[in-house]
């Protein structure tokens, strides 16, 4: 993309938090026109402020929804009276897949192409150039305005809420990873061996490969019965030492499903 062709980019950003802005921030520097829209007030220099949705959408090639989840139909709904044919409406919050599409048919109704993106990676330090796959009628066109100002973007054939699914499910992985050594690092610290579980979680993370993976989904099934009861002594040992059993009571459960095959099997 030329410098010129930069120039004359009109993007809009709704939600100046703190990827919002980073965002907003990084594009202002690439030389990108950008119209914002935050109702708390909150501005950003380089941003032309506005003082609606729809005022913000004005003009634009592109807006970028980056609120919440939750006010992200009613952005939308208001943003929609200031955009034109042409324009591609990108939601770049965390939500389900069914609130996705959702978006995608409001914003089609409306005959304005849609972007399902999810980001994945943190955005602050990242900004513009977090790693981003999206979805959607409008995915195309996204990864066309955006990708020559070096953003990355990774485009699915699908539609919208295929990226957001994507997204939640690596979710379910890694928050669900992070919740269970947050949960395992408490209780050692209760029992007075934090360090000393410190170094077997950071081994067996470094040791971790692709057979790392199949012997935990194989020997999850395979031993489900024992492994069952092992997670109820865990739970109770937690009970004792005062730290709420959340992610242990979780995996005696699934373990419990997985012997009275209640889940789905193995890797096929």
């Amino acid at each position: 993309m030329s410098s010129t062709t930069v120039q004359t980019l009109r993007l809009a950003v709704l939600g100046m938090g703190e990827a919002g802005s980073a965002i907003a921030a990084d594009l202002v520097a690439v030389g990108v026109h950008v119209r914002g829209y935050d109702p708390r007030g909150a501005a950003l220099p380089g941003v032309e402020e506005t003082g609606s949705e729809a005022e913000a959408a004005v003009g634009c090639d592109l807006v970028l929804s980056v609120n919440s989840a939750a006010d992200s139909a009613d952005a939308l709904r208001a943003g929609l009276a200031g955009t034109a044919p042409g324009c591609v409406w990108a939601d770049l919050n965390t939500a389900s897949p069914a609130l996705k599409r959702r978006l995608g048919r409001i914003a089609g109704d409306a005959g304005i192409a849609f972007a399902d993106v999810s980001l994945m990676a943190t955005v602050p330090g990242r900004g513009l150039y977090a790693p981003m796959l999206v979805s959607g009628a409008g995915a195309r066109r996204y990864a066309d305005l955006l990708g020559p100002l070096r953003a990355n973007v990774d485009v699915l054939d699908g539609p919208a809420g295929l990226a957001a699914e994507r997204k939640l499910l690596r979710s379910v992985f890694y928050k669900g990873l992070a919740a269970a050594v947050v949960e395992a690092l408490d209780a050692a610290r209760a029992a007075g061996c934090e360090d000393w579980l410190r170094e077997i979680i950071a081994e067996e993370l470094t040791r971790a490969d692709a057979t790392t993976l199949s012997r935990l989904v194989e020997g999850s099934h395979r031993h489900a019965v024992r492994r069952t009861a092992e997670m109820q002594a865990a739970a109770d040992m937690l009970g004792d030492l005062d730290v709420p059993p959340l992610m242990a009571t979780a995996t005696r459960e699934l373990l419990h499903r997985l012997s009275h095959g209640c889940a789905p099997s193995g890797p096929r």
